[in-house]
């Protein structure tokens, strides 16, 4: 255990939150996710059963759900958590939410490697809820009404469509109280000195390396660090500072990097001063010392829904060019600047190359991602008087009660529902479209991926995009790009190229979104998807020149291909997606049906 994190802590208080009544609330509601998800990607087939009630066997029969539900676009399945029940026989059955996976494992396709390893993942993160539940209860009325490190420490789910999406594998119960979003625990950050033999450090083209260390770490702290190394007998000259993870210090890198620590290639110089709080991302960093600052996005070398959470020292030798150019085509675009779109930079990365272990893997290798770090802008300094952040995550949260915070943000803000929307889609969605069909451009837009600007009264006014180097892609295979940002381009057949919106914003966002609002009498479903179709069509309207692109990549097509989440996961959740081929990785099971294209603009 990191001795840093929660010190004062006892045993038996670390698992304080781990009650009957909080377990089995948990286990309730992550059983219904299971049901909702796994029967949209066709993993569950429920049969309807007298009384408008539904019921699935378990694979050898003998166990039985019954549940209420309601039926939604993209075949999205409502289901009511209190009306779950399980039988075997004539008798009724407590719900145990790891018997469940047990008992589906076959329809499931949960190998004996996986399995065990996807329980654990479950056990975390039915705690991580466990924790949720036994905190204060937070209205949605008034999480719509915070600040926005507030907000985002205040969800109560994470991605909407993994069921295992809180697993974080290599925390324990100490470490997950100091470093998880929801536990809210002031983190500072550990200092590397990495020498310069070993550590590649690029940056924008408007920031050098002194200005950036000296504006993070301040003057004061710089002279304690280079006192250190001087202390040693080592030229501070020699060295890059490397902002690290204090989990990954405490169990990775004085372990794992021993040698490098030995030979002094790499110093631990200690704490920063500032405080920063972990984001829903888990290894990204906002400072709340001073917001202005930088981001930090670190390396994390644990397993969380899908994924070893490091960063790829070679991979991050990239980053600041990929925004610079992403950052210049906005500027130069009077669409996107039009709708006073913009993204936060990536603008200074660093990575260390261990020579050893690059020898023995491949460019994949977890041993590769251990020690990299990247700086990416705070949204802070852009806002205008009265404007306040909120992440897109929190329009799908729900409090204890049911109301949603979308919900509340509307009440707040005056208008229709519909008039509400429309503006959110406008700030969100219309970029999203313009860049596909400007600059076969796509991002990876799902909610952590979006911090939405607000006004006062709660109405959106723009949209801001992050993660940007990892997560978007040019599908024209001609597209002139500068030789350093290559490596964001993509080979996506045509047929596959439209569901980086129609899965990623239509089926693994706005499905959520329009289901809850209509579940809780806010709009009804049908209004929605109106709204969504309206946004598409004004957009094309203005945009004549690219009716060609229109047509052949069809938006209002009658459907499009089911692309399924939770199945990459449960065939392998310590790497679901092979890097080298991630459109070849997708599992497309069968088609969904487009909720906008019965709303279709007529041919003139």
């Amino acid at each position: 255990m990191n001795p840093s994190a929660n010190p004062d802590l006892t045993p038996a208080e670390a698992v304080a939150h781990l009650t009957p009544e909080h377990w089995d609330r948990a286990g309730r509601l992550l059983v219904r996710k299971a049901l909702a998800e796994f029967t949209h990607e066709r993993l569950l087939a429920p049969e309807e059963i007298p009384g408008g009630r539904f019921a699935v066997s378990s694979d050898d029969g003998s166990v039985e759900y019954r549940f209420a539900a309601g039926r939604r676009a993209l075949d999205h399945w409502q289901v009511d958590a209190d009306s779950i029940t399980r039988h075997r026989g004539g008798a009724e059955l407590p719900l145990d939410a790891l018997e469940f996976f047990i008992e589906f494992r076959q329809a499931l396709g949960l190998g004996d490697r996986v399995l065990p390893v996807y329980l654990e993942e479950i056990s975390s993160t039915l705690s991580g809820t466990a924790y949720k539940l036994a905190a204060k209860a937070v209205t949605a009325a008034e999480l719509a009404r915070s600040g926005f490190q507030e907000i985002e420490t205040g969800m109560t789910e994470g991605h909407p469509c993994f069921v295992a999406n809180n697993g974080r594998l290599g925390f324990d119960i100490a470490e997950y109280r100091s470093y998880a979003p929801e536990a809210a625990a002031p983190v500072r950050l550990i200092w590397l000195a990495a020498h310069r033999d070993r550590a590649t450090f690029t940056v924008s083209a408007d920031l050098d390396y002194e200005r950036l260390v000296r504006d993070e770490l301040g003057e004061e702290t710089l002279a304690r660090f280079a006192q250190t190394l001087a202390g040693l007998g080592l030229d501070p000259a020699d060295f890059l500072l490397i902002p690290v993870h204090p989990w990954q210090w405490w169990n990775k890198l004085s372990v794992t990097f021993a040698a490098e620590v030995a030979r002094r290639n790499l110093v631990c110089l200690g704490h920063g001063e500032d405080a920063y709080l972990a984001q829903q991302s888990i290894r990204t960093f906002f400072n709340t010392s001073d917001p202005a600052k930088h981001y930090v996005k670190t390396a994390l070398s644990v397993i969380n829904m899908g994924f070893m959470r490091g960063l790829s020292a070679a991979y991050m030798e990239a980053t600041p060019a990929i925004n610079d150019w992403l950052a210049d085509l906005i500027a130069r675009d009077p669409v996107l600047t039009g709708l006073g779109f913009s993204i936060i930079r990536e603008r200074a990365a660093i990575g260390y190359r261990h020579e050893q272990y690059e020898a023995a893997t491949d460019r994949y290798s977890p041993y590769r991602k251990m020690l990299a770090a990247l700086w990416r802008e705070s949204p802070v300094p852009g806002l205008a008087p009265g404007e306040r952040l909120a992440t897109m995550a929190s329009l799908l949260h729900t409090d204890r009660d049911g109301a949603s915070l979308t919900g509340a943000l509307i009440a707040d803000s005056g208008l229709a529902p519909r008039d509400w929307l429309r503006r959110y889609l406008d700030a969100y969605l219309t970029p999203v479209v313009h860049c596909f069909y400007a600059y076969d451009l796509v991002f990876m837009p799902h909610g952590e991926n979006v911090i939405l600007v607000l006004d006062e009264q709660g109405t959106v006014q723009r949209a801001i995009f992050k993660d940007i180097a990892e997560e978007i892609a040019v599908m024209d295979p001609d597209a002139a790009l500068p030789p350093a940002v290559q490596r964001i381009r993509a080979d996506v057949p045509d047929d596959m190229k439209l569901l980086s919106i129609f899965t990623d914003v239509f089926d693994c966002f706005l499905r959520f979104l329009g289901a809850t609002l209509s579940e809780e009498g806010v709009i009804e479903e049908d209004e929605f998807w109106a709204a969504v179709a309206g946004c598409v069509t004004a957009y094309q309207a203005s945009a004549p020149h690219l009716a060609d692109k229109f047509r052949q990549y069809d938006l209002f097509a009658p459907e499009f291909g089911r692309s399924c989440l939770n199945r990459l996961q449960l065939r392998d959740n310590q790497q679901m997606v092979d890097l080298a081929d991630p459109a070849g990785a997708l599992q497309v099971i069968g088609v969904l049906e487009n909720p906008i294209a019965k709303f279709a603009p007529r041919s003139a």
